[in-house]
């Protein structure tokens, strides 16, 4: 776990990062990123050089040949700044400077090393360095959950919207959808607008938290590393952040794919996957001749949104399951094209839920209403009924602020942390026994979505007017496809009854008489 010392640390090197005029926040993640990686080579050589001297072989990687040593983290971390600097900006006789040699390394030193075309160091001065440095020497790189624990920190950081509506999904709904999908051992998981890879790193940390028993399994094991995790990226900048925070959870050969995922450049990825989870660019709008044209051919519609639904039903394989959020235009939109998206969700495949999200969810980067869509590829239909929810409060604030909204003696991250317990009910949940259900209800309904989903064979009989309900096929199709939950959800007005006009009137003069009495008497006592 971070310490609050060293999230002080980053904090007083985010703003040295700031006042040195790198403003970018993912910039400065970027950097930082460089810095772990050059620690990681260190330790990865180091390892390397044990094995062989415990065996008697030479080495079966090596990352710094004997002119190289000057490049090592455990060389320079101890120099003075100045000296440090000049290693990492000035070419040795080779050409090489510790930047420019980590820009060499190959896939063998893991997925990160794979995207560094474009990398750039732009760390301004020798004291920044050298306050970086230091701050990330002292986290504990064996400690898996230190060092992602910090990533994760970081990437907390990115507080403004990126182009085409991207923005960084709030780790809390990531950790929900990633509980209701409950990743199997045999899946293959993707998510083909990866970012920072949110979505991948916690279907991880749900396995390492719930099934360490998979990880005795040598099988399992190079699964999990190797085959079990795909990213689709277009932006070089995320695919770095995005290996780095994968690699820094214990997932040492992801799949990214450095490609935009509705292009032609992208036909190959069909039938691929058992569990895809995502949060794709809302309002972005493509030509439909840079649109791959199988994804045409499920809806004719130049929206990203719409689009990469057709490309999550391309990708799945069939029985594969999907967990998406969307714009809350998918879900009721009038044209042609959101019509017959729908459709197919609901006739050719299985529309399972709908969870309807508040509009302050994505604050402070949109106030656009969203929600999470869950559905199984079938290419035979299957739906019967569809659950939906509506979210009301998610545990945190729903203005720009986003202020956790806290129990008595825990924060809101601890709150969601216990109870969203696997299979837990929000009545058993250790925060819950210190306030009543109600308020914990009425704060965060995120456990509560977490029980009613694993238990929604007990939903039948919940009335319209509740928070969950189930909706059958035939009267979505009724509805023309519309799947806004206010279309089905019914309101009960309480009756108000209100006094006679000449009752209230009755009761004006009467305190007029008191009011004039009153004042009479205080005149009387000021004569006197």
């Amino acid at each position: 776990m971070i310490t609050g010392e060293l999230k002080s640390q980053v904090d007083k090197i985010w703003n040295s990062f700031w006042t040195g005029g790198v403003a970018n926040p993912l910039t400065v993640i970027e950097q930082l990123t460089y810095l772990i990686f050059i620690r990681r080579l260190d330790e990865m050589e180091t390892l390397e050089e044990k094995k062989a001297n415990q065996m008697g072989i030479d080495k079966q990687l090596e990352f710094f040949n004997a002119d190289q040593q000057k490049f090592r983290w455990s060389h320079f971390k101890d120099k003075d700044p100045e000296t440090m600097f000049n290693l990492f900006t000035r070419p040795d006789s080779n050409g090489l400077t510790v930047f420019e040699h980590m820009k060499q390394m190959d896939k063998k030193a893991g997925a990160f090393a794979e995207f560094m075309k474009g990398a750039t160091f732009m760390i301004p001065t020798p004291r920044l360095l050298d306050q970086v440095v230091q701050m990330i020497d002292k986290i504990n790189m064996q400690d898996r959950d230190t060092k992602g624990d910090l990533y994760e920190y970081l990437l907390s950081k990115i507080a403004t919207a990126g182009t085409n509506g991207q923005f960084r999904t709030p780790r809390h709904i990531i950790r929900m959808m990633v509980d209701m999908m409950q990743p199997q051992q045999e899946d293959t998981i993707c998510d083909p607008s990866a970012g920072s890879a949110g979505f991948l790193v916690s279907a991880a940390e749900y396995m390492y938290q719930n099934h360490q028993d998979w990880f005795l399994d040598a099988k399992f094991r190079k699964h999990f590393h190797n085959q079990m995790f795909t990213g689709v990226e277009f932006d070089a900048t995320m695919l770095r952040i995005g290996a780095m925070n994968l690699q820094l959870h214990g997932i040492e050969s992801p799949r990214l794919i450095g490609k935009d995922a509705l292009s032609e450049a992208n036909e190959d990825q069909t039938n691929l996957y058992s569990l895809i989870l995502a949060n794709p660019p809302f309002k972005g709008s493509l030509d439909y001749d840079v649109v791959e044209s199988s994804l045409l051919s499920v809806t004719k519609t130049k929206k990203t949104e719409l689009l990469f639904i057709s490309l999550i039903l391309r990708m799945l394989k069939v029985g594969g399951r999907a967990a998406v959020i969307v714009p809350d235009g998918v879900l009721f939109g009038s044209s042609k094209a959101h019509k017959e998206l729908r459709r197919t969700l609901v006739e050719e495949q299985k529309l399972d839920a709908v969870i309807s999200m508040p509009s302050g969810v994505f604050k402070p980067y949109a106030g656009v209403s969203t929600a999470v869509l869950i559905f199984t590829k079938t290419n035979s239909g299957g739906t019967d009924q569809v659950w939906f929810y509506d979210m009301q409060a998610d545990g945190f604030s729903l203005d720009d602020k986003r202020t956790p909204l806290l129990s008595k003696n825990e924060t809101v991250e601890e709150e969601i942390e216990n109870a969203l317990g696997h299979g837990i009910a929000a009545e058993e949940s250790a925060p819950y026994g210190q306030k009543s259900t109600e308020e914990a209800h009425a704060n965060n309904n995120i456990p509560d979505i977490q029980n009613r989903w694993q238990n929604r064979d007990q939903e039948a009989g919940r009335a319209r007017t509740d928070q969950s309900f189930l909706v059958t096929r035939s009267e979505i199709a009724e509805n023309d496809y519309d799947l806004s939950i206010n279309r089905y959800k019914e309101i009960v007005y309480e009756e108000v009854e209100y006094e006679k006009p000449e009752a209230i009137i009755e009761s004006i003069n009467s305190l007029d008489e008191e009011r004039k009495s009153l004042l009479q008497e205080l005149k009387t006592l000021l004569k006197s």
